[in-house]
This record gives structure tokens, sequence and C-alpha cells, in this order.
């Protein structure tokens, strides 16, 4: 495995994030949604450093199988928390082909969203499959499969405090 972003820059990112997000959501009604099970770490992280009131709920979501994308949206456990009329930041871990954040972003407005935003914690760019961008970004990243910090690989690595390659 090759470490390719460390715990004290993922650290680092996050607090910066929070102070970013901070800013913007001053005086707005937010719920945070972390999409399990990958943002699980990364969205703990972060809404500790938004310094305000918030509500936070998850949504269980992923078009993964296998370490490959199936291509097809499958919700494992919906939201809890009404959204109508509320400022929804949806947080996940990486933005790949974008189809798990696409489909997040209209659920959310279907159910009367004030505003559907995202951060994700890495972004890959691969401009031929990306079907949604986020807009906020800890890190840009080349095309590798990532696991740690939440990032697993058929369940294992999750655990890993920095984001690392596996090796082929």
């Amino acid at each position: 495995m090759k470490i390719l972003i460390t715990p004290e820059e993922i650290s680092k990112r996050v607090a910066e994030l929070g102070a970013e997000l901070t800013e913007f959501y001053r005086g707005r009604d937010l719920t945070a949604v972390i999409i399990l099970n990958g943002a699980l770490f990364f969205g703990a992280d972060l809404i500790r450093r938004i310094e305000l009131p918030l509500q936070i709920d998850s949504f269980a979501a992923s078009s993964y199988a296998h370490d490959r994308s199936t291509g097809i949206l499958t919700v494992r456990a919906p939201q809890k928390l009404p959204v109508r009329d509320r400022h929804v930041l949806l947080i996940d871990d990486i933005l790949d082909t974008g189809l798990s954040m696409q489909c997040a972003v209209t659920h959310f407005r279907e159910l009367g969203a004030a505003s559907v935003r995202s951060c994700v914690l890495m972004n890959k760019h691969i401009p031929e499959k990306c079907l949604a961008s986020a807009d906020w970004t800890g890190f840009h990243i080349p095309d590798h499969y990532v696991v740690g910090y939440g990032l697993d690989s058929e369940e294992r690595y999750r655990n890993l405090p920095a984001i690392a390659v596996l090796d082929d």
C-alpha cells in the first residue's frame, strides 16, 4: 500500500473546510447528511468543525459492488429527518463517476430542501464519467482505487487513519 494522504493532511484540510462551511451557512437552517458508509469518518470530523447549530442525518446509498461501480444507485437506508425548507449539505467520501451524488442531490431537491450542496473528501477527475460536481472538495486525486479513513475494499481498510492506494 502507498500512502496518498496522511492523517495530518486530512486533519488540516478538514479544519479548513469546516471554517469555510461555517461562514457559508451562517444564519441558515443547516442539515448535514453523511452518505454512509464511506463518509462516516470524514463526516464525523467535518461536522465537529462546523461551528453552527445544525441537524445531522445519514443516507446509506452506494453504486459500488466488488470494488466497481455498478451504474445503479442502491439506497439501503434513507434519511430520517425532514429537509423541507432546510439547507442540505451532502457529505461524501469520494466523487468518482458522480452517479451517487447526482442521485442524492435529486432526491433531496425532490423532498423540498431550500438548497442542496455537497462536500467531498476527494474528487477523482474522470471528466468522461463524471455526472456531478462537488461544491467543496478536500483533495483532488488521480484515478486510483483508494482506501482508508472510511473508504474500503470489500469492507476492509476503512479503519486506516490515512488514504492509501492499494497495490495491484
